[in-house]
């Protein structure tokens, strides 16, 4: 096989570099130490553990098997000593890696005496009820848990937790370079809303966080908790030397992965497989199980999905060399400890050098030569790294970007916060602008809600906490099988519309499921097991909106732009394709509501010029632009820590805002998560790398490795290679347009908030109109018939009189011709139900009333609907004098004096509310808990 090897490169090993703390461990921890051979420190251990004992953050970002976690053990076991009610945190992304740690805690204290020994515990989804309640109640020195649980379990219920947390000196966080994009979003907030419970309850600890070789850890972390965070990057630990061998295949990836995987084992090299995703994971594992041989019982698949026990269970004979290989999706990327190996085989790029770096880290632990081989799927990066092998071995670890200030999630995230304590303007979290901003932003529109004094502000939501997602940014939908109503998976509502919708297939542990219905209102999706031969691709439109623009430059021969867009996807229909070699069967058409949200993105505005040029030389323009877009979207994971499927792209010949052909790539994620923000600040080097991938496919029309997209909404239609080539070489040897060229949208450097115009212009003259009825809506058959209802009076008051109008049924006409001459008409449900009613009385086109109605601003705010009698004896301590049933009462014994008192009160309330309302900004209105909150109005 050796003619398919592009590129071999030994990598030496090094020596290791010793180091000393500033200040000597105690006697009991040094006695840790030489229990377990350790008879110094390397050199970044040494330096983390100054940090840790100092109570200073501190990021330790060095290879795989660098020997981390001394790192944060060995403080924390020394402040446990010296205070036993001191406590830590240990977070980590996987419940596997808690279990690894616990037992390699609990090993290094072994030999403490038991009356001072920490206790350490794990806290997850697979602890019993029972000992859950054990460790809440009488709380360890180390509780191990998860990000899920932290929020889930935690947070919310903080008072249950106050003796641990009012001691947390350490915040451990392991693998935190997996904290980006969405979760790096969700877990800013979290880690935010962690220190602000800490500080409730007087605590102030410091975090040690570690990572696997990344590109910016200071600012990854700081960007995660808001503060200043001291990275320690240089390893001191000794490595043994490393082959790296990048492996073209002439056959599929998968039989090369089958054949070296076999070649391993006939030489008893235990052996990793690294594949990119379950289904694969699984096929190659089948192939494991018919044609293995003597080698069958030794050979392990390991993914999510699997059940813990039979996680531990493979983990367990991988470090004892029961099992001599492992086949794993990235699930074993991170530190669980499987033991010493010695061939790592990644079938296709892993996305990123980092991914590539950490993975071939779990071979030659016990500095034994090793070697790691990537096998190269059609993938543009794959190829790009085959014919350019020195630039991966060139190019620095990417950096993890994430956006700590996305809306959307920042949104769910501060409703939580207010629900868990009450936030007021001295808060924690407020002392951020950004997130003060957005709380004003959150009172204006109700989703948060202040107190009658002003000084408090209330969550809307009782326990809003489930509705969050950590691994997500939209709201989560739950697949069931039709069958069974087993649940079978969960889906984020975005992808769902591309992923679960009616005829889909998805595949869950080796099974095909046909999505039987997509069931929004109930959060559903519901599947039937089926067996396919083939799989579904979602066919979609797209049109995007410019609402903000952050920055622009001059990029080569054209403008580039960054800021926030508002996107419109709409699944049209689905393609089916062959699962053996992908082809076309048919196309289904689906009727599916357009998904719309807004998020962050860079678009490129290519000049009327380089289109004019194209269409004289006769050149597909549309088809160039296009195959841009998505060469662009697959070499970007060169630029940013991301996988092409965090990204979305909108080409177009004429975008009506830039007047011109532009090409957009955005974050795909409601509210960003700051990739295209890092791409645009590399917008040179992102065009030059898309030409080059281009000019480097040896393909003769486009294919996978260039510009096709497997996830191309519009099946990869039209696309043309040579179009491509032409419009990049015209952008990126140009002549630089002369100036930008000023957009009729708003430049708002990013952070800063847009200053809305607001009309405060008032009406001169209004009027608030209530009516009350002869009959019920059980009397004419229901609400919905309330044009039968019949009127027994109407009260209109007249702002510029100062006066009450009466009128009665017959005298209805009268009253329009009043209504008419008033700039503003005021009422309470009027639009829904006063003016239904009248239409039954007289043919009138009520709704041309220039009409406020106070209930349906209050539902636009809030999400549901009060009583007038509420929000009147809360705002301005008026009650109504009776109701509607009192009303059809007095009718009946022919009191109509009474009826208009009645309807009186009403409109001087609805007025007094109103008057009120404009004058502050606000109403008030008492909620389930008992409590008058302002609900902010603007009317």
């Amino acid at each position: 096989m050796g003619d398919q090897v592009v590129h071999h490169r030994l990598i030496d090993g090094c020596k290791a570099s010793y180091g000393e703390p500033r200040h000597k461990f105690s006697p009991s921890v040094n006695s840790l130490l030489d229990f377990r051979n350790i008879k110094q420190l390397y050199s970044h251990q040494a330096e983390a553990t100054d940090y840790a004992r100092a109570g200073r953050n501190v990021v330790v970002a060095t290879p795989t098997a660098s020997g981390k976690t001394l790192t944060y053990n060995l403080p924390v076991i020394e402040q446990c000593l010296r205070d036993p009610d001191s406590h830590a945190l240990y977070l980590f992304p996987l419940k596997a890696l808690a279990q690894d740690q616990l037992k390699t805690f609990n090993e290094m204290t072994a030999l403490l005496p038991e009356t001072v020994r920490p206790e350490a515990a794990v806290y997850d989804g697979d602890t019993t009820p029972y000992k859950r309640k054990k460790i809440r109640d009488n709380p360890p020195a180390v509780i191990l848990t998860n990000p899920e649980m932290l929020h889930l379990s935690m947070l919310p219920y903080h008072e249950r937790w106050s003796p641990f947390l009012a001691g947390l000196t350490h915040i451990v966080v392991d693998e935190v370079h997996t904290y980006r994009g969405v979760m790096g979003s969700h877990m800013a907030m979290v880690f935010r809303r962690l220190l602000r419970i800490c500080r409730f309850y007087g605590a102030d600890p410091s975090f040690v966080f570690s990572s696997a070789t990344v590109g910016n850890p200071a600012e990854l972390c700081r960007s995660l908790t808001g503060l200043d965070i001291h990275a320690i990057t240089e390893s001191g630990a000794a490595s043994g030397k490393r082959n790296f061998i990048f492996f073209n295949p002439v056959v599929s990836p998968y039989s090369a992965a089958i054949q070296l995987l076999k070649a391993g084992l006939a030489r008893g090299l235990r052996t990793i497989v690294y594949t990119q995703s379950r289904k694969m994971t699984e096929l190659i594992s089948m192939w494991v199980n018919e044609k293995a041989g003597e080698y069958k019982d030794r050979i392990s698949a390991y993914r999510a999905g699997f059940l813990p026990e039979e996680r531990r269970e493979i983990e367990q004979k991988m470090s004892s060399g029961e099992l001599l290989a492992v086949i794993s999706t990235s699930a074993l990327e991170l530190g669980i400890d499987i033991g010493g190996l010695d061939l790592c085989i990644l079938v296709g790029y892993p996305g990123s050098v980092m991914a590539t770096l950490q993975r071939g880290g779990r071979v030659g632990r016990s500095q034994r030569e090793s070697a790691v081989i990537l096998i190269a799927q059609e993938d543009a990066l794959d190829q790009y790294f085959m014919r350019h092998p020195e630039d991966f071995f060139s190019r620095p670890p990417e950096n993890a970007v994430l956006n700590p200030y996305n809306p959307v999630i920042m949104q769910r995230h501060l409703v939580c916060a207010a629900c868990e304590l009450t936030l007021r303007d001295d808060d924690y979290l407020l002392k951020d602008d950004q997130i003060k901003s957005r709380v004003h932003q959150l009172e204006k529109e109700g989703v948060l809600l202040r107190n009658k004094r002003g000084d408090e502000i209330y969550s809307t939501r009782k326990r809003p906490h489930r509705e969050v997602s950590l691994r997500g940014a939209g709201s989560t939908l739950h697949i069931e099988d039709t069958a069974t109503s087993a649940l079978i998976g969960t889906i984020d509502e975005v992808r769902a519309y591309s992923e679960a919708h009616e005829g889909a297939v998805y595949i869950h542990r080796g099974s095909t499921y046909c999505i039987k219905e997509l069931d929004l209102g109930s959060r559903k999706v519901r599947a039937a097991k089926e067996r396919v031969g083939y799989y579904t691709r979602a066919r979609k439109n797209k049109s995007t909106e410019i609402l903000e623009i952050y920055s622009q430059k001059k990029v080569f021969g054209i403008v580039m732009r960054f800021g926030r867009l508002k996107v419109t996807e709409q699944v049209t229909g689905y393609e089916k394709r062959a699962v053996k070699g992908g082809k076309l069967l048919g196309i289904v058409s689906l009727d599916m509501p357009p998904v719309v949200f807004e998020t962050q993105g860079l678009w490129m505005e290519i000049s009327s010029e380089i289109k004019r040029r194209s269409e004289d030389e006769f050149i597909h323009f549309m088809g160039g632009i296009h195959a841009v877009e998505h060469a662009a979207i697959g070499i970007l994971p060169l630029l940013v820590l991301t996988d092409r499927n965090d990204l979305g792209g909108i080409s177009t010949p004429m975008h009506e805002q830039v007047d011109g052909p532009a090409v957009f790539i955005y974050d795909g994620i409601p509210g960003g998560a700051g990739l295209t923000m890092q791409a645009f600040e590399q917008a040179e080097e992102l065009l030059k790398r898309t030409l080059q991938i281009i000019l480097d496919c040896e393909c003769e029309l486009g294919c996978p490795t260039c510009v096709h997209s497997p996830k191309c909404g519009s099946g990869n239609r039209p696309i043309d290679k040579a179009a491509a080539i032409f419009v990049l070489e015209n952008m990126v040897n140009g002549k630089p347009p002369e100036k930008i060229e000023e957009l009729s949208i708003m430049l708002v450097p990013f952070g800063e908030e847009v200053k809305k115009e607001t009309n405060n212009s008032e009406p001169k003259t209004f009027g608030v109109l209530d009516i009350e009825t002869r009959r019920s809506a059980q009397d004419v058959g229901g609400w919905n018939k309330a044009e039968r209802m019949g009127v027994s009076i109407a009260v209109l008051y007249d702002s510029e009189q100062d006066k009450f109008f009466e009128y009665e049924e017959n005298q209805i006409p009268e009253m329009i011709k009043h209504l008419q001459k008033l700039e503003l008409i005021i009422g309470f449900n009027i639009e829904r139900f006063d003016y239904k009613v009248l239409s039954g009385i007289h043919a009138f086109n009520y709704k041309s009333l220039p009409t406020l109605d106070l209930l349906i601003k209050v539902h636009e705010r809030l999400g549901y609907r009060l009583k007038l009698d509420n929000i009147a004896q809360a705002t301005v301590n008026a009650a109504k004098s009776a109701d509607g049933l009192q009303a059809l009462k007095w009718w009946k014994e022919g009191r109509l004096d009474l009826i208009t008192e009645y309807c009186k009160q009403d409109v001087a309330v609805t007025r007094d509310v109103y008057l009120f309302g404009k004058q502050n900004g606000y109403v008030l209105f008492t909620n389930k808990d008992k409590k008058k909150v302002r609900l902010p109005v603007e009317w």
